[in-house]
């Protein structure tokens, strides 16, 4: 199963999107004009306004709220993924220049909040608070997600239950909003609201899980990033979490001495996958991303058979079995 034949049942509306949101985001600063255009060439392949035109479909039919939700979403999303190219120095995002690194900070981050005040604004012309409400829950929690990482990793302390605290808000936020604002187009049924915002909270986890996985598998080279590259970030996550917990004091201080270092080896990075694979920290991984899917997957159950429903329990599926 791939991502084109998953958003099969709403691939007229993607199409329709495209020129909806092209069309929105003209300027008449001509620099503004020239950067849109290029982050425009740059997006990919519409994940997450996608899943708010599949959970739109499943809860009553994909209208003109979903459009304005979906541009809401690519808008908040983009935003953050500039931010982060600026506090995180990075050069390219899948291959190609960065804003930052194609113009300078400065833009990026004036970019950034140009996108971020765009998304509000289209709330409010539109009335549409409740978008507004759920997007905004959203920017807080990556926000706290993205600083409870940043206190935790100083200390090389972070446990399961705050491991969970930090990829919920970090990445699950925005999957849970999209198939919250989804919901909220197509029906004013507050319980089929929050089970869908449950949905997308529960394959946001599978999704962090999952990638997280990656980072001690070979299977992450084809991601355009090399293994251990969250170990050379000083990343503690779930596979070493558990093999950690597996150990005595001195064994696990030994790992954790390694990732502390300045600057730390392939030869390191290597003993230290080789120590998660030992104590079972993949597997276990696995587990509980199997877990959130299968929990997510019973959500889907309440609601009648559709193609929107059997394409959102195929994305589920993807979300733990891809190897990308």
């Amino acid at each position: 199963m791939t991502i084109n034949e998953i958003i099969q049942p709403i691939e007229k509306h993607i199409e329709e999107f495209d020129k909806y949101f092209k069309k929105m985001m003209k300027s008449k600063v001509s620099l503004l004009d020239v950067i849109i255009q290029y982050l425009n060439k740059r997006r990919g392949k519409r994940i997450r306004s996608s899943i708010v035109f599949l959970v739109s479909e499943l809860c009553g039919g994909v209208n003109n709220r979903s459009y304005i939700g979906a541009a809401m979403v690519e808008l908040l999303h983009t935003a953050t993924l500039i931010h982060d190219d600026v506090v995180d120095e990075a050069k390219e995002r899948r291959g190609i220049a960065s804003i930052n690194a194609k113009w300078n900070n400065k833009i990026a981050v004036l970019i950034g909040d140009y996108l971020l005040s765009k998304g509000l604004l289209i709330a409010v012309e539109n009335k549409e608070y409740s978008f507004l409400e759920s997007l905004s829950r959203t920017v807080k929690r990556m926000s706290e997600g993205e600083l409870l990482q940043i206190q935790k990793s100083k200390d090389y302390n972070i446990d399961e239950d705050t491991y969970y605290q930090i990829i919920s808000n970090k990445t699950a936020s925005l999957i849970s909003t999209c198939c919250e604002v989804g919901a909220i187009a197509a029906t004013s049924n507050t319980s089929i609201h929050n089970q869908m915002r449950e949905f997308g909270e529960l394959v946001g986890m599978s999704f962090q899980i999952r990638d997280d996985i990656f980072d001690f598998s070979s299977k992450s080279s084809i991601l355009g990033k090399p293994v251990g590259n969250d170990l050379k970030e000083k990343k503690i996550t779930l596979p070493l979490i558990y093999a950690l917990s597996k150990v005595d004091g001195p064994e696990s201080k030994d790992i954790i001495n390694l990732i502390k270092e300045k600057k730390i080896t392939r030869k390191d990075i290597s003993r230290v996958i080789d120590f998660v694979k030992a104590n079972g920290g993949i597997e276990y991984a696995e587990s509980r991303a199997r877990e959130h899917i299968e929990k997510a997957q019973l959500i889907l159950e309440t609601f009648p058979d559709s193609p929107a429903k059997k394409s959102l329990q195929n994305l589920s599926i993807f979300v733990f079995e891809r190897d990308i």
